[in-house]
């Protein structure tokens, strides 16, 4: 840890001190103590309290490296023991002492070591039936956590899929999960400061609806849109949904058309980060840096921080939501 200079003047002010009271050296060890504790907040980014989002995971649903896949981008992670955790966002409410987690990967395990403090999340929102982004409720079940009746917020028809279709059914029979119904545009009021809305996305619905989320918090809105299939198949204009907030994470699947090989990439459409950063190259500075890219396919370069199409991007004015980005809300 990085010793200020006022600790080392405390210190020394401790040996003048020791003589002339017990109560004196007290007073400054504590008021040594909470200069330390506010210099660990200051340089580390930490909140203690408001609203804040955490992102947990930024790969695509399968992480980073992916199974058997013996590409590069997958070599460099093995050999570097530099496993990427699914995309995953948490909502932490330090003034209520309230966790919310966006989509539950099936890192979630690890994922909550990170997050969640208290030993039990106050609500998940799922955006969709793909496996990276419900599967993570298995941890709640009677042979990992057993938790008790855990709010999951989701639209009609991935509620319904949880009802019917096991073993997702059973963690509701079991009273591990209670599911709490959302609609399209409509308002979750989670407390005082905190409120957050549903949206349609056009996306591969096989088993349930694609939804993002707005997140409201006492002083920044945020958007969360992990999965999309192309901006222009949305009703809504995303330049403009973007104007309206102050953050926005979204997908950022694949870098470009060339990144598959041997795939359709029209079977699984995604914006391509290149098509999104054109799409904002006249736009202002001030709109591109509240885009941070996420949902990133292991095959994409810009999982790699030190790549040039990663440093393209920051350099374009938008920026990249690696695992550990904290913004306040």
């Amino acid at each position: 840890m990085k010793i200020s200079m006022k600790y080392i003047l405390s210190t020394i002010t401790l040996i003048f001190l020791s003589c002339s009271g017990e109560s004196d050296v007290h007073s400054v060890i504590k008021e040594d103590q909470e200069t330390v504790k506010e210099e660990t907040i200051e340089r580390e980014g930490l909140q203690t309290q408001g609203v804040e989002i955490i992102v947990l995971g930024e790969a695509q649903d399968a992480g980073a490296p992916q199974l058997y896949c013996e590409e590069k981008c997958c070599i460099r992670l093995r050999d570097n023991n530099d496993r990427k955790l699914v995309s995953c966002i948490g909502v932490k409410d330090l003034d209520n002492s309230e966790y919310y987690l966006f989509d539950a990967t099936p890192d979630m395990d690890e994922q909550l070591e990170h997050f969640c403090e208290k030993g039990s999340l106050d609500g998940i929102f799922l955006t969709h039936a793909h496996i990276g982004h419900y599967t993570g409720l298995m941890y709640l079940g009677r042979e990992a956590h057993s938790a008790e009746m855990v709010p999951v917020f989701a639209m009609p028809k991935m509620a319904e899929f949880l009802r019917k279709n096991g073993p997702w059914s059973l963690l509701v029979e079991n009273g591990n999960i209670d599911l709490v119904e959302v609609e399209n545009e409509g308002e979750v009021q989670l407390n005082s400061q905190l409120l957050v809305k549903p949206f349609l996305v056009p996306h591969r619905d096989e088993f349930s609806e694609t939804v993002g989320y707005k997140i409201i918090g006492p002083k920044k809105t945020a958007l969360f849109i992990p999965d999309i299939d192309k901006w222009d198949e949305w009703e809504k204009d995303i330049k403009r949904e973007i104007n309206e907030v102050d953050i926005a994470l979204i997908d950022a699947t694949f870098y470009d058309e060339h990144e598959l090989k041997g795939r359709d990439m029209s079977e699984i459409p995604h914006p391509f980060v290149v098509e999104t950063m054109k799409l904002f190259q006249e736009e202002s500075e001030e709109l591109k840096n509240k885009v941070y890219f996420i949902h990133i396919n292991h095959s994409n370069p810009i999982l790699d921080e030190d790549s040039e199409e990663a440093q393209q991007v920051i350099s374009n004015g938008f920026n990249i939501a690696y695992e550990g980005t904290r913004i306040a809300l």
